[in-house]
């Protein structure tokens, strides 16, 4: 496999594209935006950089990597080569299944389609296709260059080859996969989500402040990121939509949405993207201060 598209030139879209492109694959990256694809390359030009001056990377690499990357803003010409597909896009069903159809009628047969979702069902996705045996879920974490893990997810008819391909492929990225079973959330969000959506409830219901709630979980259980600060990084809106899924897919109140995080999202308030979310930020300032909402 030497082909690989991404579908998707956001926050993990580019960062999928990175390490593609660092480990010598041929990377077609995909998004009807010019825009978010102009954004996105020099995105991965200046992490790559930082790479260089961390010493993580040589010049070399970084120069080589570049090259490997085309952007298009056609999927139909884009899929032309690719071996390996994998959709990057907002982690919104409806979206993910038109572009899993998508996918079906521009695609090569025989090529792997994987969605980097955090928690939609693999099995529903891979329904709208013909070849649901070739469909699984490559759950990167962000950001993806420095993050060890891919969740790989085995949908209900997702083939036993397939499967020893991406885990293959996953280690060949420098990255630790771990196989697990198609249910919302999978691992990963299945137990992180209900932790930020309690730390929401702490603030919520007065136990605490957002300092407070995130110190505690730094110092007291080794977090190196508190889950209000992690909430605001992964984004409340995309939270959000996990947590939904959970609360659909299970059906126990114990994933019910705090509605401090229902009103914040339809305010607008997503976290850093917005800059806006428990805590303020401004670009290029890592300094961080407290919403004004939430000051004692």
């Amino acid at each position: 496999m030497t082909n690989v598209a991404v579908i998707g030139s956001g926050t993990m879209g580019n960062g999928i594209a990175h390490v593609f492109a660092q480990y010598d694959y041929k990377v077609s990256l995909i998004d009807i935006s010019e825009a978010a694809l102009s954004k996105a390359l020099s995105t991965i030009q200046k992490n790559l950089t930082r790479q260089v001056e961390k010493e993580v990377i040589s010049a070399d690499i970084k120069d080589r990597a570049l090259a490997n990357i085309k952007t298009n803003a056609s999927m139909k010409t884009g899929l032309i080569d690719a071996e390996l597909i994998v959709e990057a896009a907002t982690e919104n069903i409806d979206l993910k299944l038109k572009i899993f159809k998508d996918l079906d009628a521009f695609a090569n047969p025989g090529a792997i389609l994987a969605s980097n979702t955090s928690s939609i069902s693999i099995t529903k996705i891979a329904e709208v296709t013909r070849h649901p045996e070739n469909v699984i879920g490559m759950h990167f974490m962000n950001p993806v260059p420095l993050m060890k893990l891919v969740e790989v997810i085995r949908g209900k008819q997702t083939s036993d080859e397939v499967t020893h391909q991406i885990m293959n492929l996953s280690k060949k990225l420098g990255k630790i996969p771990v196989e697990v079973h198609d249910a919302p959330g999978f691992v990963a969000n299945r137990i992180l989500m209900p932790m930020i959506n309690e730390a929401i409830y702490a603030l919520y219901e007065g136990v605490s402040g957002v300092e407070e709630i995130d110190t505690v979980m730094k110092l007291g259980m080794s977090h190196p990121m508190g889950p209000l600060q992690l909430a605001d990084f992964i984004g409340l809106d995309v939270c959000l939509s996990i947590l939904k899924v959970l609360h659909e897919g299970f059906g126990t109140q114990k994933y019910a949405p705090c509605p401090l995080l229902v009103d914040m999202v339809q305010a607008g308030e997503h976290g850093v993207k917005s800059q806006v979310g428990f805590y303020l930020y401004q670009p290029g300032n890592k300094e961080l201060k407290i919403a004004s909402r939430f000051r004692k």
